[in-house]
């Protein structure tokens, strides 16, 4: 602690000694300037006169350089065999007037003293005065002789000790921050094993700003709820549960439910990636762990957050790595600190992951995480909900209505939404809009699904037909068949990879697909590929992925699901070691040869049945096949609205009618809802109360 304060004290003194010696250098630098440079010859003043009279020296003295300006001060020194001669004359004359400094030295004796000093001064020296005199002249101008020989402190050992404790002072310097970065460095190797737990004490965050997953916030509101009133639950004798892990897919706002948490619990909370644990050095992570619980129970009641628990959590007994590796020892470690011999009385553990199947099962065990919340992805009204509370600071045009916005986004996650209102507001001000409108939000909507629009794209006539064909055929499948997803929209502006699709979502969220709902989306994936043999006798690369997506879906229907002629027997399961990659022993095979051959029949089956049943959609629903491939051609984009219209009239609608057609759809679905509502309605209190 002293060597440091020595260090700050110079350090701080240091730029002061820097600055005066810049301001001594100016000084002298301007003095030099200022310098006259006389010349003295030894004929000019004394020649060889050894004992001059009066007029010869006022002569000699008359003729001089120096009685051509004013002399203020001289100082003679003499040397073994030369004088120098020093002062200041006055300038009285010239473009530069003023009092310059002047130097010379001449060759010569004592007795060449004795003749200055009689020019200068009128008078002789006495010789016995040890060569130093000091007087004024009868102009006033001040005359000094002194000894060389003679010390003098300020000029002889002044400067030398100056620059030697300059010296001194840059080589501690030196040697000070050499020491300073030495004890940094050990300083950061002993910081090591210091947790990287950030604490957050003044979140902004709050349960109001988490929308879509109301059961899920109750389960955290309540841990809340318990450290706020922990008498409470005491008085039943409900102990604290130790830790909470959320799971769920990416984006549902799993993460922004511990910031909620964070700013309605007014308790310490401390924040911390799972890939903050894991470093180079072996038991680094083990280490941050007890220092990361330490912090914590000092300031306990208190909740941690672990994100990303996967990167730590992971299972172990790999068979590869051993039983020393890096990860499971910090696993360990926090094994012992959530459950151990330890007690962490108060301290709450909140962890998030989007792979619990990897977790290690002694850390998916109660104790240490008592309760487990899924997050899933938000419902139609969990959508509308978040779209509200993303849009709470924007303008919004009268337009938009957040009800028929979360139809169209059927398995957009929380950030998926956000981004949806963000984009909005961006094309609101690159089209310079007064608000944000439908127009903006239908095209963020776009731009999330398949990318922005690639105007620049420039398609021959036959391209664009097909493209058209082809889309046309994945629309009328889907406004057909009984069992397919709505038809929302149909475009051929190519986007991404894309020439164009078709945006179909389901009428009610389904947690339940049945043999018939699969069957019809491999139909509707197969309608483009139909759409082309049939208007265009030909076929085209446009359908590599719909067939990729419909080939998975039969196979899952066979090997998976049992619903082929199979039976419901498991052929393949998607489990695999997570150390040697699920990819590369996913799909495990349970049967034999001959069985394989069956699958494939039936997988070929599957396919073959619903492609013919898209020909024979087509070729019944030519004529409006055709009319929707015609329109696209025109209007590019046609919404469900445009489909239904069109359709039914055989013509694309005017703008009033647009209109009319919105509201009378809008008032279809409110008096459908009105009826679903009214059907499940209780038909008495008592069920009313059982339902509750």
């Amino acid at each position: 602690m002293n060597n440091k304060k020595k260090t700050s004290w110079f350090s701080y003194l240091l730029p002061y000694l820097i600055i005066i010696l810049i301001i001594a250098g100016i000084v002298t630098i301007v003095n030099m300037s200022n310098k006259a440079s006389i010349t003295y010859y030894e004929g000019d003043i004394i020649g060889s006169i050894s004992e001059p009279t009066d007029d010869q020296i006022k002569t000699k003295a008359e003729g001089s350089v120096l009685w051509t300006e004013r002399i203020t001060s001289i100082k003679v020194s003499y040397y073994d065999g030369f004088v120098d001669i020093s002062g200041k004359v006055m300038k009285s004359n010239g473009k530069r007037d003023g009092i310059y400094s002047f130097s010379s030295r001449i060759t010569g004796s004592e007795s060449n003293i004795e003749v200055l000093s009689y020019i200068f001064q009128n008078r002789m020296v006495d010789g016995s005065n040890d060569n130093l005199y000091y007087g004024n002249s009868k102009d006033g101008s001040e005359f000094s002789i002194s000894n060389p020989y003679a010390s003098n402190f300020w000029t002889d050992y002044f400067p030398i000790i100056c620059i030697s404790l300059l010296g001194v002072g840059f080589v501690i310097f030196l040697i000070s921050r050499m020491g300073s970065s030495i004890a940094k460095s050990n300083s950061q190797t002993m910081d090591f094993n210091r947790s990287r737990a950030r604490r957050e004490d003044n979140s902004n965050v709050r349960f109001d700003d988490v929308a879509g997953c109301d059961e899920e916030k109750l389960e955290l509101m309540e841990l809340v709820d318990y450290l706020k009133n922990p008498v409470k639950y005491a008085n039943f004798g409900a102990k604290l549960p130790k830790g909470v892990l959320l799971v769920g897919s990416p984006g549902t706002g799993k993460t922004l439910m511990a910031k909620a948490v964070a700013g309605e619990a007014h308790v310490p909370f401390y924040s911390i990636s799972g890939s903050d644990f894991v470093e180079m050095f072996v038991g680094v992570g083990a280490g941050r762990v007890r220092d990361m619980f330490k912090k914590a129970k000092q300031t306990a009641p208190c909740l941690i957050f672990i994100d990303e628990i996967d990167a730590v959590g992971r299972q172990r007994g790999a068979g590869l790595g051993g039983g020393n590796d890096e990860r499971e020892q910090t696993l360990n470690q926090l094994l012992v600190e959530m459950d151990g011999f330890s007690d962490n009385q108060g301290i709450i553990v909140i962890a998030a992951t989007n792979r619990a199947d990897v977790l290690d099962p002694a850390l998916m065990r109660a104790g240490r995480f008592d309760r487990q919340i899924t997050v899933p992805l938000p419902d139609r009204k969990g959508r509308e909900q978040i779209l509200k509370v993303h849009a709470r600071n924007k303008k919004i045009d009268s337009t938009v209505v957040w009800k028929n916005v979360a139809k169209r986004t059927v398995g957009f996650s929380g950030a998926d939404l956000a981004n949806v209102v963000n984009e909005a507001a961006i094309l609101a001000v690159r089209n310079r809009k007064n608000a944000i409108s439908i127009k903006e939000v239908d095209e963020a909507i776009d731009r999330r699904i398949a990318g922005p629009a690639k105007k620049s794209r420039h398609l021959n006539e036959l391209e664009r037909k097909t493209v058209a064909y082809h889309e046309a055929g994945h629309a009328i499948i889907g406004l057909t068949l009984p069992a397919s997803d709505v038809v929302q929209k149909v475009t051929i502006v190519p986007r991404g990879m894309a020439g164009g699709y078709v945006l179909s979502t389901p009428e009610d969220d389904r947690f339940l697909l049945t043999k018939e709902e699969l069957t019809a989306q491999i139909v509707g994936l197969l309608g483009g590929r139909s759409s082309e043999e049939v208007f265009f006798d030909d076929i085209s690369t446009g359908a590599s992925n719909d067939i990729e997506r419909a080939t998975r879906i039969a196979r899952a229907m066979v090997v998976e699901y049992g619903m082929s002629t199979l039976g419901p027997i498991q052929y393949e399961s998607n489990g695999g070691s997570v150390f040697l990659g699920r990819d590369y022993t996913s799909n495990q095979k349970n049967f034999s040869g001959a069985v394989a051959n069956e699958i494939d029949k039936e997988i070929r089956k599957i396919v073959d049945e619903a492609h013919q049943t898209a020909i024979n959609i087509i070729k019944e629903h030519k004529d409006d096949v055709i009319l929707i491939a015609e329109t696209l051609l025109d209007v590019e984009t046609l919404n469900a609205e445009e489909i239904d219209y069109l359709l039914k009239n055989r013509h694309m609608p005017e703008e009033k009618e647009v209109e009319e057609v919105k509201k009378s759809v809008e008032v279809t679905e409110e008096v459908k809802e009105t009826e679903l509502r009214e059907e499940i309605k209780p038909d008495s209190k008592e069920e009313n109360k059982e339902q509750k």
